[in-house]
């Protein structure tokens, strides 16, 4: 089937209206710590975000590190992330990055565990590797980290099994219903070759 014609069945700027999912929300992931210190209570009060009315706490030191660690045993931050989550409530900037440093290099943080995570979560949930990209990249993590992943991926088989939840084994004829499921499938984050062989695959190939 040409690209020629699709051209005018293709409305790109109603994706969202018409296949635009709930906005993903973040679940914790497992930590790596084993043997992260105890967090002291008073952290508690770190909870919250800091309005621009109220002063940070200014956490230094010990207390800084045993915030992070009380951030991590909860979910797994980017090295880019953590930064900033750090910085909301320390004293100084360059003190976090450090840290943060010295954390990624023990293992404690890891963009690695982060990037996996994702691209299995992600796959999970229907995601093709554009979307996942994006992801990866909104959090400032390499997407080189999974390259080989990615590459091993049979996401025509990805997309041929969430075309098959949503419309079914049959492959259409109609070219309205064509462009609909590709433009279901792009939205997905799958990339146009994939979709092509997908929705022209029939069930005994």
């Amino acid at each position: 089937m040409s690209d020629a014609k699709f051209s005018k069945l293709l409305d790109y700027e109603t994706l969202k209206q018409q296949f635009g999912d709930t906005e993903d929300q973040a679940q914790p992931a497992k930590s790596a710590i084993q043997d992260a210190p105890e967090f002291d209570p008073e952290e508690r009060l770190f909870s919250s975000t800091p309005t621009q009315d109220e002063k940070k706490p200014g956490l230094t030191g010990s207390r800084l590190r045993s915030y992070a660690f009380a951030v991590l045993t909860r979910k797994e931050y980017s090295k880019a992330e953590l930064i900033e989550k750090l910085s909301l409530y320390a004293e100084h900037r360059d003190e976090v990055i450090t840290l943060v440093e010295e954390l990624s290099r023990e293992n404690y943080q890891s963009d690695q565990r982060v990037a996996e995570t994702m691209l299995s979560s992600q796959k999970r949930k229907g995601k093709g590797p554009n979307q996942i990209k994006m992801k990866l990249k909104s959090k400032k993590i390499d997407t080189a980290l999974i390259s080989e992943e990615l590459k091993e991926t049979d996401w025509v088989q990805q997309a041929y099994e969430l075309k098959v939840k949503k419309y079914g084994t049959e492959v259409s004829e109609d070219l309205k219903l064509k462009a609909k499921q590709i433009r279901f499938l792009m939205y997905r984050g799958f990339e146009m070759d994939a979709i092509i062989k997908a929705i022209n695959r029939k069930a005994e190939d």
